[in-house]
């Protein structure tokens, strides 16, 4: 039962193998604040046996949030609600990292404009970004580092650098959104020197001993867009400057899509046997079996489950109940593992 097991990550020490990936709760005030709910949402899956939670996508900037409800990390003002969280996970034996993101073009909040390496909009439903010049562009790349000391002031286990999802650093990534002809857009490699810039300088204040994830949409199910090929070339790239990578696809562009569960696995697996790095496998996964197999068989290392743990905060423990096997729980839910 190796994905009950645990499993080490530099100074980080997961007790099983299965994530809560960041998943948006457009649940905080319009000043980016977390609140109750925030705390009972994460604490509750530490108490149902999560290895590892991931916070949601959290801006780094006001018109960098997904929203105009997204928690934010751009001011100290953040840290104290970000603190309580990671203290009722520790409360439970979970360990919590944080997602820092930059919406880029896809930003809907309400803040006065939105940004991205073209100026070129999502869809029609989406505002036409401003075109970030080189000045604003290093702006953005010390914003991350400093959301990176907030999320360490505040506790957190590990950090996930957003670079998936058709957001701003995704839209640096693909051709499909980056249209510059300057040092930031063309080839592979300049097309990730932001990504390269924000992690050389989030390291500078993250601790060594603390895991650096990298969320990728490793394909754009596109022409001309990134593939599993141009994906496994980005990896190699920035790999020295990260510890695992969290493997979606899709996002930069409207594209037909055939889900199923574990559609992405086959990305997160040629990740890692390719670049030689950890990898994190999502995409529906619910079923116990199903995560055996990906981690038995060394297709990734971690499993993240999202919509199965939003409808249901104790699916580790029911998980191990059914398969018989003999996992650490809250003392207080003793009896029913009798």
């Amino acid at each position: 039962m190796k994905s009950l097991t645990e499993y080490s990550l530099k100074g980080l020490n997961l007790k099983n193998r299965i994530v809560m990936p960041p998943m948006c709760m457009y649940s905080a005030d319009e000043e980016g604040k977390a609140n109750d709910f925030h705390e009972v949402h994460y604490a509750s899956r530490a108490a149902g046996g999560v290895g590892l939670i991931i916070v949601e996508a959290t801006g780094v900037t006001p018109n960098g949030r997904i929203s105009s409800n997204d928690l934010g990390i751009w001011s100290d003002e953040h840290i104290e609600g970000l603190k309580r969280i990671v203290e009722k996970v520790h409360a439970y034996d979970g360990k919590i990292g944080i997602q820092i993101s930059h919406a880029g073009r896809k930003c809907q909040s309400n803040d006065e404009y939105i940004v991205g390496p073209s100026a070129i909009s999502y869809s029609d439903k989406y505002r036409v970004p401003r075109e970030l010049s080189k000045d604003h562009i290093r702006k953005t790349v010390l914003q991350f580092k400093d959301a990176a000391k907030r999320a360490n002031d505040a506790g957190f286990d590990m950090i996930e650098i957003h670079g998936a999802h058709g957001y701003l650093i995704n839209e640096f990534l693909s051709p499909l959104s980056n249209r510059r002809n300057d040092q930031y857009g063309g080839s592979c490699e300049n097309r990730v020197r932001f990504l390269k810039e924000i992690l050389s300088e989030v390291k500078e204040v993250w601790p060594d001993d603390k895991p650096i994830s990298l969320r990728v949409s490793a394909d754009d199910y596109t022409e001309g867009g990134i593939d599993k090929a141009e994906m496994i070339k980005i990896v190699n790239l920035v790999k020295e400057d990260i510890d695992i990578v969290h493997v979606s696809s899709g996002g930069v562009v409207s594209a037909k899509i055939d889900t199923f569960p574990g559609y992405q696995v086959t990305h997160a697996e040629t990740i890692k046997k390719m670049c030689n790095v950890p990898t994190i496998a999502v995409g529906l996964i619910k079923d116990y079996d199903h995560i055996e197999e990906i981690v038995a068989n060394g297709r990734a290392d971690l499993v993240a489950l999202g919509r199965a743990l939003l409808r249901e905060p104790y699916l580790v423990l029911n998980m191990a109940y059914e398969k018989g096997v003999d996992i650490s729980f809250p003392r207080q839910y003793e009896r029913g593992f009798l």
